[in-house]
């Protein structure tokens, strides 16, 4: 086997100068990289791909085949991204047989199959390389996850049931996920589904909907006795089936519900911020955004422009902006990093980063809730070490855990899943058309942060008391809530997730 391994040409250099395997059990051990299925056929860990070698390839006429890449101009090789490989398995008969997701095209992946039928069977050597593949493929994320999948049929368009039949479903059945999927009956239903859930009968809550019903989730989960548990154990994902789909873009870096399915399928489980929004005598989980004049308006006033999907965003964003219309307001805040170089220095050291192999958090104890408010609700004196400043021009007032809002609305770029902080813009109302313009190239061109009238801080509370007006448009996650002053602090890595990094959101930073 020694021979095979050092004379092969797409052998793995980080495997150079070691015959220890990466898996640990024992029939994997001096598991050779290169696996012969037949005569003229063999499979190969490569460094970031299996390599497989075919002369039978020679036979085709195209430059791909079953969705796979050939390469070079040797047609006699193909190879298939590790992270493409959903699972691998031996039939009783000796066939060995490989799932993966290949490429239609750069929005759609399907599932696929290559097989081989093995000449000589030696089961220790094809299992032991069969893990290989696998650890491989997966890396730190769990195999085969426990997905409990909630689908919304009154969302966005109203297509996310088909979504998930034609594009989504395939790719968690390759991949060997248990699934157990629930239909959401109507408004609320997926608080009470958090509230409800056996926190111990699944890895993750995956959500066909818009950002909606993951806010419902994590708020019925809030209200358990065992919240901050739950909260910890059971992560959260979106798959893209909304108009909104805020958390796809920032966590599976894509709305593409194929695409996203692979990612969540391959998620690695990320700590992620939650804040608590206090206004009147309730107190409600946000993870996306608070908003109060232009975005907010943007989002809630554009309902009826569903149809247009995420282009009402820009649409409204454009309408407001142009028609210099200002929302004041009595903002105080607890500023962390009060400077745009300040608040670069922290992205930049956080992702410099190498990927993370674990989730480090201990799991709260049983019985363990919400952790209490450091600085009290909205019914409270405003804490002394935070400045209240009015805002008599505001044009828009936007607090974020996320970077991404929309496909094209980049509009925290420093932002992070778990720093203890919220990322605030603070943008005039009464600025000029011409600067109007430019702000919305900006951030289509993510280019937003650096523009000198944006004021753009990390802070880790605030609170915001509207003024001068009798009625207008508060969004929290998306939601409408009621217009009236409101409180928001920040929880650091209290709710779970699934990201492609493990720490870091899919968007282009500063």
């Amino acid at each position: 086997m020694a021979s095979i391994l050092e004379d092969d040409p797409f052998k793995d250099p980080s495997l150079a100068g070691t015959s220890t395997p990466l898996s640990q059990p024992p029939f994997a051990v001096n598991v050779p990289a290169t696996l012969p299925v037949g005569r003229n056929a063999s499979l190969t860990l490569g460094t970031d791909s299996l390599v497989v070698l075919d002369e039978e390839l020679l036979e085709s006429r195209g430059a791909n085949c079953c969705g796979v890449n050939l390469a070079g101009k040797n047609k006699t090789t193909r190879s298939i991204p590790f992270f493409n490989i959903l699972w691998a398995e031996t039939s009783d008969d000796g066939e060995i047989i490989i799932h993966y997701a290949h490429n239609v095209s750069k929005k759609v992946v399907r599932p696929a199959i290559i097989s081989y039928k093995l000449d000589k069977p030696e089961s220790n050597l094809t299992e032991g390389w069969m893990e290989r593949l696998l650890e491989r493929a997966y890396g730190a994320s769990q195999r085969q996850k426990r997905i409990k999948v909630l689908i919304n049929p009154f969302g966005g368009q109203g297509g996310a049931q088909k979504m998930y039949h034609k594009h989504i479903a395939p790719i968690f059945a390759a991949a060997r996920c248990e699934l157990d999927v629930e239909k959401t009956q109507y408004s609320g239903h997926g608080v009470e589904i958090g509230q409800n859930l056996d926190i111990e009968a699944y890895d993750a809550v995956a959500c066909c909907s818009g950002d909606g019903i993951p806010h419902e989730v994590w708020n019925g989960l809030s209200k358990r006795e065992d919240a901050a548990r739950a909260l910890v154990k059971v992560a959260i994902a979106q798959l893209p089936c909304g108009s909104g789909n805020a958390m796809s873009l920032n966590f599976n870096g894509t709305d593409s519900p194929s695409l996203a399915a692979l990612a969540v399928v391959k998620g690695l489980r990320t700590p992620l911020d939650l804040v608590s929004v206090t206004q009147g005598d309730r107190r409600t989980l946000s993870f996306l955004s608070q908003s109060v004049g232009i975005v907010a308006e943007t989002d809630l006033a554009t309902e009826h422009l569903r149809w247009m999907g995420s282009a009402r965003f820009t649409w409204g964003f454009l309408v407001r902006l142009l028609g210099k219309t200002i929302y004041p307001a009595d903002i105080a805040v607890k500023v962390e990093h009060d400077n745009k170089a300040a608040v670069r220095e922290v992205y930049r050291a956080e992702s410099s980063k190498p990927p993370l192999t674990h989730d480090s958090r201990p799991l709260p104890p049983a019985g363990t809730g919400l952790p209490a408010l450091q600085y009290g609700t909205i019914n409270d004196p405003l804490p002394s070490s935070w400045t209240l400043v009015p805002h008599d021009h505001l044009g828009n007032f936007y607090a974020g855990n996320l970077a991404y809002m929309s496909p094209d609305a980049n509009f925290f770029p420093a932002s992070l899943p778990s720093d203890g902080c919220l990322d605030l813009i603070r943008v005039r109302g009464d600025i000029a058309r011409l600067t109007s313009i430019k702000t919305l190239l900006a951030i289509a061109e993510h280019k937003f942060f650096d523009l000198p009238h944006v004021d753009y801080q990390k802070i880790s509370a605030y609170r915001i008391t509207p003024k001068n007006q009798k009625d207008g448009y508060i969004s929290i996650d998306g939601e409408r809530v009621p217009f009236e002053p409101f409180q928001a602090e920040v929880h650091r890595g209290l709710g779970t997730v699934l990201s492609k990094s493990g720490h870091m959101f899919e968007a282009k930073g500063v």
